[in-house]
């Protein structure tokens, strides 16, 4: 291996999966061109100016672009025409009927189809239904340009990270012919980290099922949760039992106010969707996507609740609009979600994140942006919680019991300690966690180490 290290490599798209796609590879020492259709993203980029919120992402960029393993240009063509590989990173957005939606992956692959060099690989990174990488070969229509599928499993606020410390390459090509899927691996020669090489079609899989076992697990964590609450036992005593059984694991075990972001919702749609297709009946998946639109209304309920019954014309204070803490990404956001179905009860809503800075047309429309934790706490019948900053935890709640007209504290990430906020005066209320203000006990196992 280490024949395409220096590779030319053109990245189509600069959203989250192409920009870091692109940085990091350039850091690996490929040559790469990074296309997209926004002239001033692309303006920013070329001043070293990062156009998302991703812990290092900056510094690449600015190394990328010093070394000159880094161009950014406008337009799918202008890259495509000398690449030794063109990596589509497009966006693959649900569409009406749940399916995704590959209009801009048709429309990419028809640009560059007749620019393509002989011997090029086209590389679907995209979060793409199973099948996809067929259909392109079909569009491209070249026996001298091979297709490939190589998924990414980049965690937004974790992207860089992730992909220069993968759990594992994906790498499938049609008949799992070795030669393109070789030149893909080898693009991550550097990294250490396991390989495998399959089909197109499952490596497709690979990713729809990886995304959608994690939204099953999350539902199913705050359906025990919600049992928690009902048979008064502590969820987070109950996670950290299970999460000491390897078979299970602790990640992904944190109950919340249901699972959003850019990949989850549509990818769990698309999938069961797929399987309609395939006349297959996903019931599991199904339920999980219901499971999740009853832990939204069932923290409405904990809010109607907190503040009487009625919550019409009733402040709200809301800390966190993101989908999860470490990113500026709204897409789907449950926090959002929330939002509107509190603002469709009449609810009125001010809301304060720490990467949220001016109202979102189309998308905030339902909140009054405040500029710090404490005023969107102003004359607030309750705080509710919803998206897991660190500096939440630090807030000084004696000043937030100040500025309440109630006394309420939804806490959907579990993310504060009863203790502080109860001495405060506070009624806190968590996800699965008892009424009463309680000390977490410590594990068994901890007790037993630390008493030796």
């Amino acid at each position: 291996m280490g024949a395409t290290m220096g590779a030319e490599v053109a990245v189509i798209g600069a959203g989250y999966v192409g920009l870091t796609t692109a940085a990091c590879l350039s850091s690996l020492g490929h040559r790469v061109v990074c296309a997209d259709v926004d002239q001033e993203k692309l303006d920013a980029l070329q001043r070293g100016e990062a156009t998302i919120r991703e812990p290092g992402i900056c510094e690449l960029v600015v190394d990328g672009l010093a070394s000159g393993r880094l161009r950014f240009v406008l337009g799918a063509s202008a890259a495509a025409a000398a690449a030794d590989i063109v990596i589509l990173c497009v966006p693959t957005p649900m569409g009406a009927s749940g399916a995704a939606n590959l209009s801009t992956l048709e429309s990419v692959v028809a640009e560059v189809r007749d620019l393509l060099p002989p011997g090029c690989v086209v590389v679907n990174k995209s979060t793409v239904p199973v099948g996809t990488a067929a259909r392109v070969a079909d569009l491209i229509d070249r026996p001298d340009v091979a297709v490939v599928s190589n998924p990414e499993f980049l965690r937004e606020g974790f992207a860089v990270h992730d992909f220069l410390n993968p759990d594992r390459v994906v790498v499938g090509s049609a008949d799992r012919d070795p030669v393109p899927a070789r030149r893909v691996a080898e693009l991550y020669d550097k990294l250490d980290t396991s390989v495998l090489v399959t089909d197109s079609a499952s490596a497709e899989m690979i990713k729809y099922a990886s995304n959608c076992y994690l939204a099953t697990r999350l539902s199913f964590v705050n359906t025990v949760a919600e049992l928690c609450e009902y048979l008064d036992a502590s969820i987070d005593d109950v996670t950290t039992g299970m999460g000491y059984d390897e078979r299970i694991g602790k990640s992904f075990l944190r109950p919340g106010p249901g699972w959003g972001g850019s990949c989850l919702p549509k990818d769990t749609f698309a999938l069961l969707r797929t399987a309609e297709s395939a006349g297959s009946d996903f019931a599991l998946l199904r339920a999980a996507i219901e499971t999740n639109v009853k832990q939204q209304e069932l923290v409405v309920d904990k809010v109607r609740k907190a503040v009487g019954g009625d919550l019409a014309g009733v402040r709200i204070g809301l800390l966190g609009l993101t989908f999860k803490a470490g990113t500026d990404d709204l897409r789907d956001s449950p926090s959002l979600a929330i939002a509107a179905l509190l603002a469709a009860e009449g609810a009125v809503l001010t809301g304060y994140d720490p990467s949220v800075h001016a109202p979102v047309a189309g998308v905030t429309d339902a909140v009054r942006i405040a500029g710090t934790a404490y005023h969107a706490a102003n004359g607030a019948a309750a705080v509710v919680l919803l998206t897991e900053w660190p500096e939440f935890r630090a807030l000084d709640w004696g000043r937030i019991a100040d500025r309440l007209h109630g006394r309420s504290v939804i806490d959907t990430r579990n993310l504060l300690d009863p203790r502080t906020v109860a001495r405060t005066g506070l009624a806190y209320q968590g996800i699965g966690r008892p009424d009463s203000v309680w000390a977490p006990v410590a594990p068994v196992a901890e007790m037993v180490t630390h008493a030796g």
